[in-house]
């Protein structure tokens, strides 16, 4: 999953980002609000981990501001407020949880991924392509009914492709989805996943888009 972190403690974002790209989750990391709507007017984010005393403004009116212009994704409020009318005012605002610092990162990440997989099912439980099924409950991938074992990152790119099946996305999309901005990676990361999720699935399970990139396919 895509993830944005709003933190102006340039420290403990960095050290956030880490973590999560340790679980396997492309993470990037801004200081404020317009480095922030900079990031999101170019990248679909899956969830954003969003503080609330940033320099150029406050987190909740920001929040709200998301929500009013329709954006549907998971955002966890990170703060150091933590009395309780404080929290029931974040979650009006719009936001689905709730950390107070200093807050320990494995339970960041559960509450993270525990969202997402809400989110997840809710949109679309099961994403069919002839005989290939996404199960997004269990991030799991069937072939005419056999379960396929896939990578943590065969399986980020084939939960990318497959939840906007009608839209094509270039390499340079899809390495940002599985490793983040900014992060090393070898130039043919991708053509090596896709080369591997076409052998476990099927050759048309991912089809290629000539000059464009990469779409979700039928088997």
């Amino acid at each position: 999953m895509r993830l944005l972190v709003i933190e102006d403690e340039v420290a403990l974002g960095e050290t956030v980002c880490a973590y999560l790209r340790a679980a396997s989750h492309a993470a990037d990391h801004v200081t404020d609000l317009a480095s922030a709507r900079a990031s999101m007017a170019g990248t679909m984010y899956d969830l954003l981990l969003l503080d609330l005393g940033l320099p150029d403004g406050d987190g909740l009116t920001f929040l709200r501001a998301l929500r009013r212009d329709g954006f549907t994704p998971p955002v966890l409020i990170a703060t150091a407020r933590d009395r309780i009318s404080e929290r029931i005012e974040g979650l009006k605002a719009g936001a689905d949880d709730y950390l107070v610092k200093p807050f320990d990162l494995d339970e960041m990440v559960a509450r993270i991924e525990a969202n997402l997989s809400r989110q997840t099912i809710l949109a679309t439980p099961v994403r069919a392509f002839g005989d290939v099924c996404v199960h997004c409950s269990t991030k799991s991938v069937t072939v005419a009914g056999h379960t396929v074992d896939l990578t943590r990152r065969e399986w980020g790119l084939i939960d990318r492709l497959s939840s906007r099946p009608d839209m094509t996305f270039s390499k340079s999309d899809l390495e940002d989805t599985l490793y983040g901005h900014g992060y090393e990676v070898e130039s043919n990361a991708i053509e090596a996943h896709v080369s591997r999720l076409r052998a476990k699935l099927g050759k048309t399970a991912v089809m290629t888009v000539r000059g464009i990139g990469y779409k979700m396919g039928r088997t």
